[in-house]
């Protein structure tokens, strides 16, 4: 690329044109990301971008700020750009196949590890793995569990069977291509499983419009949207769950904001659950929904 008069001519000026670029289009976190994308495209830790400002930058390095800024000012999220995604104190890597792990969803994995009374042998499934963030952090923990990962998704399982074995547990997962826990009727495995977790779809019709254009434009629509009230796959897990879990086996699911009344009805109707307790996130939302199979 030549360069033109205008174009930043050191990594200070660089960082200072890539920071008002991200503000103009209302970046989240403007300074942060500037910061994560120029390191990629300058090849330096972060922290040497500041001790460097009057560092003379190349025309190719010109080209690679301008690239990978230029897809954040459109909007396209900064994990999709920098490739991965930390969840849990893990890196996975992310694609747009696959939904970005949310700090909230963390709260899932707690969840299963406190109240699931997971002893050797236990069978976990995680439905709708997408990434494999929870699959794969789950399996870095648990030492005898065995832990199945289903998704409907093809292009989701290649990116999450990756992640296991950029993590070394790649041999402690079992990968199922399929509609919810639909597959496991085949597998014999009615009344054996001692967890099901999951992050379904919860975004309702209506809500599509309103979304950040990152998430509406960007990630996988099939992981996002649930149906007209945004809590379909939590029935369907509600009814479901029943047919597979053990007495006293736990179903943890994420719920979105405003859903938790709906969800618990969902509970109530279905019936065959005990102990509905929820948790909220650090914002003060019911995050978490956690039932129990009865005996």
């Amino acid at each position: 690329m030549t360069s033109r008069p205008e174009d930043p001519k050191t990594v200070g000026a660089l960082v200072a044109w890539a920071r008002q670029s991200l503000d103009t289009v209302g970046a989240a976190s403007a300074p942060q990301e500037a910061l994560w994308l120029l390191a990629s495209a300058l090849e330096m830790e972060h922290h040497a971008l500041v001790s460097r400002t009057e560092q003379s930058v190349t025309a190719a390095q010109l080209t690679r700020a301008k690239t990978l800024v230029s897809r954040r000012v459109a909007r396209e999220p900064v994990q999709y750009i920098m490739g991965t995604q930390e969840f849990c104190g893990l890196d996975f890597v992310v694609t747009p196949a696959v939904l970005i792990p949310r700090p909230e969803t963390e709260l899932l994995v707690h969840a299963v590890l406190k109240e699931g009374g997971l002893t050797d042998g236990a069978i976990i499934v995680d439905v709708g793995t997408g990434s494999g963030c929870i699959a794969v952090t789950l399996a870095t923990i648990l030492e005898g569990g065995r832990i199945l990962a289903v998704d409907c998704s093809a292009e989701a399982l290649v990116v999450a069977k990756g992640n296991a074995v950029r993590h070394g547990v790649g041999e402690k997962i079992v990968w199922i291509e399929g509609d919810l826990l639909s597959p496991l009727r085949d597998r014999h495995m009615v009344g054996t499983v001692d967890v099901i977790v999951s992050n379904p779809p919860y975004i309702a019709e209506g809500e599509w419009a309103q979304l950040q254009p990152e998430v509406r434009n960007f990630e996988p629509r099939l992981a996002l949207l649930a149906g007209q009230r945004g809590t379909e796959f939590h029935e369907r897990l509600f009814r479901d769950s029943k047919e597979f879990l053990v007495p006293d086996g736990l179903l943890v699911m994420e719920i979105g904001q405003g859903q938790l009344a709906l969800v618990r009805h969902a509970a109530e109707q279905t019936g065959g659950y005990t102990g509905l307790q929820t948790i909220k996130d650090e914002a003060g939302i019911d995050r978490v929904m956690i039932a129990r199979r009865a005996r």
